[in-house]
């Protein structure tokens, strides 16, 4: 294969078309020629959460459109394309199935092979698209959905788990305490908006697993803690509301930035690398730098734009598992996904 690549990602995993173009140039960090991305929020707001069925539909409509769209930016043909990357998995089947399918089919059409992708290795790669670029060895705070994990990092492919969620994941403590307070989907950035006018220390909520001893996280508790104290209030509620979303906010902060400072700590490494849609927390963002400069350790994240799901994080995985020479790309056009598929299991061509 050689040495540089023009690599077309998709990514379908749940309510987010993207795609995008990057070119690898051998070992270097590939560049991102063009990307594009529709957001599925507004269909979904009327349900007050993702709809599978209606999600896979959205993501058949707008696929070939943003596709085209993102080799027209380029300045590129999409005969010139070597690799189609796609998420294989984790997510919901039905939405996976379209991205894949799609992929399968330009590859096929355009005889170039195709390679299937993990979406957190995606989300955990992503930074290295950033002014930022992180090196390995690092220390990854994964924080996206339903994921909530710790991963040591040694290389592409190279994933050692610390820590996860053994419940709800942080990105779930934000949405479902925001459905508790009333505030319209998708809740997590709501009441993070929220949170910003109000205070902090006004309630005593739990922070939990902060004295396990290990790095596992657990949010499930917090959010009945949520609950409690939002019925406490009873009509007082809608005043003192944005000072519970604080609180709540404050909690959650704080388990991670202690969980991700105790990681470095384990392992030694002075390099933290968070990804994912929580990731974009500026509460977050804030802390981590604060105690991470601290400790005299760097962080790196990805760009806010590159945050959510999207193609440009699929293409780079993709770019950076090709040129690791951990997997190959097939002209097999026979595919299937992987809903469930722990991070920790890649390797190789897996």
């Amino acid at each position: 294969m050689k040495t540089n690549l023009l690599v077309l990602g998709i990514e379908s995993s749940c309510d987010e078309t993207g795609v995008a173009l990057v070119e690898s140039h051998g070992t270097g960090v590939p560049v991102l020629c063009a990307h594009a991305l529709h957001s599925q929020i507004a269909m979904h707001q009327a349900y007050g959460g993702v709809v599978p069925e209606l999600a896979s539909r959205d993501h058949i409509r707008r696929v070939l459109p943003l596709t085209q769209q993102v080799v027209d930016e380029s300045g590129r043909a999409l005969n010139e394309v070597d690799v189609v990357a796609y998420t294989r998995g984790p997510g919901l089947a039905g939405a996976l199935l379209v991205g894949a399918g799609v992929a399968c089919a330009l590859g096929a059409a355009l005889g170039k092979p195709v390679l299937g992708v993990h979406h957190l290795e995606g989300h955990l790669l992503s930074p290295f698209l950033s002014a930022d670029p992180p090196q390995f060895p690092f220390v990854a705070l994964l924080v996206s959905g339903g994921h909530t994990q710790l991963m040591r990092v040694d290389g592409v492919g190279r994933y050692e788990l610390l820590g996860e969620s053994i419940d709800d994941a942080a990105g779930e403590a934000f949405d479902k305490s925001a459905k508790l307070l009333g505030l319209a989907y998708p809740g997590g950035p709501a009441l993070s908006r929220l949170a910003q006018q109000g205070d902090a220390g006004a309630f005593k909520l739990p922070r939990p697993l902060l004295h396990s001893g290990n790095l596992d996280f657990s949010f499930a508790g917090l959010k009945t803690a949520v609950l409690v104290q939002a019925k406490k209030l009873g009509p007082e509620l809608e005043s003192r509301k944005a000072d519970l979303a604080a609180s709540t906010e404050a909690a959650i902060v704080e388990v991670l930035v202690k969980k991700s400072l105790a990681a470095l700590r384990e392992t030694g490494l002075k390099r933290l690398v968070v990804a994912g849609g929580v990731g974009a927390n500026r509460s977050l963002r804030l802390r981590l730098n604060a105690a991470c400069s601290a400790k005299g350790a760097r962080v790196h994240y990805p760009e806010l734009h590159l945050c959510t799901d999207n193609g440009a994080m699929i293409a780079l995985a993709g770019a950076m598992r090709l040129a690791a020479g951990v997997q190959a790309a097939s002209r097999v056009y026979a595919f299937d996904v992987k809903p469930r598929w722990p991070l920790d299991a890649l390797s190789g061509g897996s």
